[in-house]
């Protein structure tokens, strides 16, 4: 079994609408709370960085699932949106729903386009990311197929 560490240093000047700073590996940013949130809106803020994180963790593993099945992948993008609810004060991450649009090749079989349409479902379930939220976040897909 391989166990992999990742540290973050975080520094943080004061109180709620004070700005930090986070540095890991090749992240290195500003920190605040969002505008939208009546923050200062200086750098990015946790919401973006767990959706961030989510949605990177479904790309690259719908990718590295496209290579080994030895799909004809021409290109693939993902837009990701994520929904958090603030009611009494109560912020709760709700939602994320990933809307991932891959293009294959001219080359490509309707078998090839079968086999997408389960690998997009199941990237999903695959990420660790999203198996770390199971349960307390939902993840929705709406995939373009091209």
């Amino acid at each position: 079994m391989a166990e992999h560490l990742f540290e973050l240093q975080a520094s943080w000047p004061g109180g709620r609408n004070s700005e930090g700073s986070i540095k890991a590996g090749n992240l290195n940013t500003k920190i605040s709370i969002p505008k939208e949130m009546e923050g200062p809106g200086v750098g990015t803020n946790p919401d973006e960085m767990l959706l961030g994180a989510a949605a990177t963790c479904y790309l690259i593993t719908l990718a590295a699932m496209i290579e080994r099945a030895k799909l004809p992948l021409k290109k693939m993008s993902l837009t990701s949106d994520g929904k958090v609810d603030v009611t009494k004060g109560i912020i709760t991450y709700k939602k994320i729903i990933h809307k991932p649009v891959v293009y294959l090749t001219e080359q490509a079989t309707k078998e090839n386009y079968d086999k997408l349409r389960k690998l997009v479902e199941k990237a999903e379930q695959s990420c660790m990311i999203s198996r770390a939220l199971k349960g307390n976040v939902e993840i929705e897909l709406e995939p373009t197929i091209k």
